[in-house]
């Protein structure tokens, strides 16, 4: 495709799904003044799917060989659409029924769109980041997600009945009699399975990346992980009953993780700074943990103090909150310079262990007078800290008395 066509059909899918969000926020709005109405309120989604949209415009303009962009493309159209289908049939159907025209014919698109928007992130991530299947024995997995979505739309767009989920008791107007929607059956148990599967693909692909590649699969290993931990949110505040504000936090951090995969994605086939990377995985993992542990001892320390108060006094004190945070004041320094030396140690042994040893030879290079054993030093310091296959040292034989004389007569004799 030229290059002029391909960022024309980039940014033309990029502002499609731009005004269908935006119409899509717009009828929620509408929707939201009629009570007793069923609310899709999938705010969530609508904000994230710009950033889908704009990550595969971009990539798909600067890059249009790779279907990653495309891909991206689609994703963002999907949901776009998808999200706009389902407010329309709910304002038309049922907070005003009648007021326009096609709700019927909304809703039924907004029904066989959700195996495409499940299914079109397995396949992007598939073929991440090289836009090509990571072996010839992955093209199995590649039909099946292609089976997994076909099923899925064919099942969604016939199946009797009324619509679960984003459209409530809408039916399908569609529906044939008999026909039996088995896509939530497979979804629920296929859908996990596919996901390791492509998971497993990104493991293998990373095993056997060198260089770049093994940078670019770096990020998104990264963004699953940020990404892992707002499900772990969701999960949770599905199964207890959380606090109203441990809720908002997981919301809102789900909000956030879901926009990191499409950027890792836009990052790492851009490479723009790809191998920041270490540095933003060193730090995620000392100030994450470093969190943790200082939440778990200002809540701790507060419960214990507070105990303390109440047999010495009779009554809780505001002491207990003070005394708590002071303490994590003292301890956030060297708690940290803590967690940096151990995550080092850990994960990144080889670079630590360097570091160390470059350390150890600097001092020993400002006591040591001897010329043979700074030779030896060098030479062990490189085998240590690079390990090459092979290593030597050649030193510049003394060049004389007459060369030093030439060059004092050349550039003076400067004090």
């Amino acid at each position: 495709m030229h290059a002029r066509a391909a960022s024309w059909l980039a940014w033309s899918s990029w502002a499609i799904s731009v005004a269908l969000t935006a119409l899509s926020l717009l009828l929620l709005a509408l929707i939201l003044q009629y009570p007793n109405v069923h609310v899709f309120d999938w705010w969530v989604g609508n904000a994230t799917v710009v950033i889908d949209a704009t990550v595969g415009a971009i990539v798909a303009s600067r890059r249009p060989e790779n279907p990653v962009g495309w891909l991206l493309c689609l994703s963002g159209v999907a949901v776009s659409a998808s999200s706009f289908a389902s407010q329309y049939a709910i304002y038309v159907l049922l907070a005003r029924p009648g007021s326009l025209p096609a709700g019927e014919a909304l809703a039924w698109i907004a029904a066989w769109l959700l195996p495409i928007i499940i299914g079109t992130p397995l396949f992007y991530l598939l073929l991440f980041p090289t836009g090509r299947l990571p072996g010839r024995r992955w093209g199995w997995l590649a039909w099946l997600i292609v089976a997994f979505v076909l099923m899925g739309v064919i099942s969604s767009a016939f199946a009797p009945g009324a619509y679960l989920g984003s459209l409530g008791p809408i039916r399908n107007p569609l529906g044939i009699e008999g026909f039996t929607n088995i896509y939530k059956a497979v979804l629920y148990t296929m859908g996990p399975l596919l996901q390791a599967a492509v998971a497993f693909s990104l493991f293998v692909r990373l095993r056997g990346a060198v260089g770049v590649e093994r940078q670019q699969i770096k990020w998104i290993a990264y963004a699953a992980a940020v990404f892992a931990i707002g499900i772990a949110f969701n999960v949770i505040n599905l199964a207890t009953e959380a606090p109203r504000w441990f809720e908002w936090t997981g919301t809102a951090y789900f909000t956030v993780a879901g926009t990191t995969i499409p950027i890792s994605i836009g990052i790492a086939i851009l490479r723009y700074r790809l191998f920041d990377i270490d540095v933003i995985i060193n730090r995620t993992l000392v100030y994450g943990s470093l969190t943790v542990m200082l939440v778990a001892l200002y809540f701790g320390g507060i419960v214990v103090l507070q105990r303390v108060f109440v047999v010495l006094t009779g009554q809780k004190s505001t002491l207990a909150v003070v005394a708590s945070t002071l303490v994590i004041a003292a301890l956030f320094d060297p708690l940290r310079r803590r967690f940096q030396a151990f995550i080092d140690r850990l994960f990144y042994r080889r670079k630590y262990d360097a570091a160390k040893t470059l350390a150890a030879f600097s001092a020993r290079l400002r006591e040591e007078p001897d010329l043979d054993a700074l030779s030896d030093d060098v030479v062990g310091v490189a085998r240590r800290t690079v390990q090459p296959e092979h290593v030597s040292l050649w030193l510049r034989p003394d060049p004389g008395p007459e060369y030093r004389s030439a060059a004092l007569r050349q550039f003076g004799n400067v004090e």
